[in-house]
């Protein structure tokens, strides 16, 4: 029997792994009977943050994991891709539907049984029952403690930020566009595979509209609403953000946030035209209304199947909620706008990875002991989840007295987990996958597209071989996925003399 201590992404991730192989697991989650700042309902794999599982194409590193993770059976991205909602070349989530995909699924499963109550320590050891720790950044004061107390130092930690959301119906269209950066709209990118696999006569019968329309199809128009700033637009809202207020954080004078998802008032701070180059880039847009690319853009994410809600994206913040609504309401389209959920600032805890952790996810100095997700020193929804995959692979291999597994350091899922584990520790932060942490080729391309191809072709054969050795899992077909497209098969065969 396995035990797994928290219901987060990777927590279920690697509790359906262990008991697709036929180990009992026992999940714990202390949602509802001890809640967290940030969360707001009781749902296993709530998504807190963004809706976005990033990149969703073969020539971007996660975008490889996730097809990694798709052919080792994954069940948060075949919830994901089920919940799908327009987003370009990304995937992007309907948040709600796909907690309650996972939450059914793990819960539906004859072998995993769910109990809802905090654990204020490190489980103990069991002959024959490993442990896997994947509490996430949310993780309780009593648990850190104790995890604190297990690795002998203090915890790492960085501040994290949320974005806000907006109802749909109080923005104002007639100020904003519908468009993709550079035209990667859902419907370019993912309607031809869609239409593949439910065409007529197909092995899945006739074309089904909702089918298409999971797949994130949205008409062609462009899956993001853009709010354009003119020069003077982008000066008075720049002003207005880095005077705002911002809201108390705990140990403010030793916040840490994580580069890859700083607030955006942190980085106003840094130069007037940061956000120009960030979160709020123009690049690949053009108004239609004008025939020219803007000055700033803020770019509106659908939140939700419905397209009710739409989230601000790359717009997490720490401000207060009145100075939120204040600012950002000097966003040409959000004049009106209300909220439906405020931006907000939560403290990440994780551990230093590459003192504590193995390429297996195991503990070095504990081997039925695991870490998975964040708290394991991963960032990412993606890179979470992925994690729990192969934790769970591996406490399955203990309990059933076989050895543990690492993938090949040549594909992403393996490149992380080697990263986490010998990484500079002096100085060690969570990590987002990239291809700059997988082993070079053997032959240097000096074309970065082909480069990246290559390696994401070299990612999947090295994986398959490895699946075929190891007897790991059955493949997980989505359908639709938009790394599945035709344009994505046509560049991974392309890349294919490049390896």
């Amino acid at each position: 029997m396995i035990r797994i201590v928290g219901g987060g992404l990777a927590g279920c991730e690697a509790a359906w792994q262990a008991a697709s192989r036929g180990v009992n697991v026992t999940l714990y989650e202390m949602r509802p009977t001890t809640p967290t700042q940030v969360h707001k309902t009781d749902g296993l794999a709530e998504l807190v943050c963004s809706n976005s599982f990033r990149g969703d194409k073969l020539d971007n590193a996660v975008g490889v994991l996730k097809e990694e993770m798709r052919r080792l059976g994954s069940l948060i991205m075949r919830s994901a891709d089920a919940s799908r909602v327009p987003a370009g070349a990304a995937l992007a989530v309907d948040r709600e539907r796909f907690s309650r995909a996972v939450t059914e699924a793990v819960a539906g499963h004859p072998l995993i049984a769910i109990e809802r109550r905090e654990w204020t320590d490190i489980p103990e050891p069991r002959e024959g029952a490993p442990v896997i720790v994947a509490t996430g950044p949310l993780t309780s004061q009593a648990l850190s403690e104790a995890i604190r107390a297990f690795v002998g130092a203090d915890h790492l930690y960085f501040y994290d930020a949320i974005s806000p959301i907006v109802l749909a119906e109080t923005i104002r269209h007639d100020k904003v566009f519908r468009a993709s950066r550079w035209g990667r709209d859902s419907l370019r990118l993912v309607n031809a595979e869609c239409q593949t696999q439910h065409a007529d006569g197909g092995a899945n019968g006739p074309v089904d509209d909702d089918a298409v329309r999971a797949c994130g199809a949205d008409g062609g128009e462009g899956d993001y609403l853009n709010c354009p700033l003119d020069e003077e637009e982008y000066a008075r809202f720049y002003d207005a953000i880095v005077h705002a207020e911002s809201a108390t954080v705990h140990d403010f004078d030793k916040e840490r946030f994580f580069e890859g998802c700083l607030p955006i008032e942190v980085m106003a701070h840094r130069g007037r035209d940061t956000l120009r180059f960030g979160p709020m880039k123009p690049v690949g847009l053009v108004d239609p209304r004008t025939g020219t690319q803007p000055y700033a853009v803020v770019q509106l994410r659908q939140d939700n199947l419905a397209g009710d809600h739409y989230s601000l994206v790359g717009f997490q913040t720490q401000l207060k909620w009145g100075e939120q609504a204040r600012v950002l309401r000097l966003i040409p389209g959000l004049e009106q706008a209300e909220f439906v959920r405020f931006g907000m600032v939560h403290r990440n805890t994780y551990i230093n990875a590459p003192t504590v952790l193995r390429e297996t996810w195991q503990t070095r100095t504990r081997s039925d002991l695991l870490f998975a997700g964040q708290v394991s020193g991963v960032e990412g929804y993606v890179e979470s989840a992925s994690s729990g995959l192969i934790a769970g692979i591996n406490a399955a291999c203990l309990a059933l007295g076989t050895e543990p597994l690492a993938p090949p350091r040549t594909t992403a899922i393996g490149a992380l987990g080697y990263y986490v584990s010998h990484a500079d520790a002096s100085n060690y932060q969570p990590t987002n996958i990239t291809f700059g942490i997988m082993p070079p080729l053997e032959r240097r391309l000096r074309n970065r597209q082909a480069k990246k191809l290559a390696l994401a072709e070299r990612a999947l054969r090295d994986l398959a071989s490895w699946m075929e050795e190891s007897g790991v899992a059955t493949p997980y077909t989505p359908n639709g996925a938009a790394n599945l497209s035709a344009e994505a098969r046509s560049a991974k065969a392309e890349a294919a003399p490049y390896r």
